[in-house]
């Protein structure tokens, strides 16, 4: 009697609109994604403000608000590696809302080096797209004596724990990068995070920091006009902004390769109509002759692709960095 009343009763409660069942719920999530976005949207940028990253951030942020017709703001949550404001996009509803312009740190690597990291990248996130990849680079300041890595090798063996190196944060890619290059070189530096690549230039321009190994989009004018010296890029090929600047490979650290990458992520469970939505206007923007100036200007590389193709990618980069980590025993 009991299970023919509650039968009824949903039913009744159905047919009246009061009793919302899987379907419904179901049915108001999709109306949801279609009619998304219908308020501004938060892109949580894990840099503080003006850097490369940040510049990169903040023309796409235009451009998507433009498409979908909402305001998409930049937000600046710089520490922890990336790790606070991953935190914050992890714990945000999965409702498009809030996204996250993400780095290797973040996204990735992160997941290799923090002994308790709050989230686990793989599941915390909805992958959206790759953006864009570009090489660090090894910068020194204009004071120091020397032009090469050899030179650096050289210099750093001759005065041992004097040398400092700027890196924008603790557990970035740069931190990584450094320490590996310092291993292969067989030299040991002082590491100095900061909260992003902004202020890492004004030391390094201000003499504060001996070398910076960081994001190459910042450091490329400042080379160009003779304020900093590049030593190297990390990538495999040189760089089409400064070709006449090696590769750590070209001078001689055989294998050696760390590049950045840039992507959209937003939390789990974000319904696949919106995170298509977002993979179709950044493809667009990346397509766009605004898109492919912004990139230029900031010396980095379109990639664009699939929700699927950034999953794998970020598997492949975990694959690649973890045995890295592990042999270089860094942990934070």
């Amino acid at each position: 009697m009991q299970a023919r009343f509650t039968r009824r009763m949903a039913l009744v409660l159905a047919a009246a609109g009061l009793w919302a069942g899987p379907s419904i719920v179901s049915g108001q999530a999709h109306a949801q994604a279609q009619s998304w976005p219908s308020r501004p949207i938060t892109l949580i940028m894990p840099f503080a403000a003006g850097g490369g990253t940040d510049l990169l951030a903040r023309a796409l942020a235009q451009d998507l608000g433009e498409r979908l017709g909402q305001q998409v703001v930049v937000d600046n949550r710089a520490g922890a590696g990336g790790n606070i404001a991953a935190g914050m996009v992890a714990k945000a509803p999965p409702d498009g809302y809030t996204i996250m312009f993400g780095t290797p740190g973040p996204l990735a690597n992160n997941k290799l080096m923090y002994k308790s990291l709050p989230f686990d990248p793989e599941q915390a996130f909805a992958p959206i797209v790759l953006i864009a990849k570009s090489p660090l680079i090894v910068a020194a300041k204009a004071s120091l004596p020397v032009k090469t890595l050899a030179e650096l090798k050289a210099y750093a063996t001759a005065n041992p724990g004097k040398l400092n190196v700027g890196v924008p944060g603790s557990g970035t890619l740069g931190h990584i990068t450094s320490v590996l290059l310092q291993k292969a070189l067989g030299i040991t530096m002082t590491n100095v995070p900061y909260r992003g690549t902004a202020p890492v230039v004004n030391d390094l321009l201000g003499d504060q920091v001996d070398l910076a190994m960081d994001f190459m989009p910042s450091y490329v004018p400042l080379v160009k006009d003779g304020r900093v010296r590049a030593l190297a890029v990390t990538t495999t090929e040189r760089s089409r902004d400064l070709p006449d600047v090696p590769t750590v490979q070209d001078a001689g650290v055989k294998g050696f390769e760390a590049t950045a990458w840039y992507a959209l992520a937003a939390p789990a469970g974000t319904p696949a109509e919106i995170i298509d939505k977002l993979n179709a206007a950044t493809n667009a923007f990346l397509k766009s002759p605004k898109g492919q100036d912004a990139l230029a200007q900031l010396s980095m590389q379109a990639v664009g692709g699939t929700p699927a193709e950034l999953k794998a990618f970020i598997s492949s980069e975990l694959e690649k960095w973890g045995p890295v980590v592990k042999d270089a025993k860094i942990s934070m």
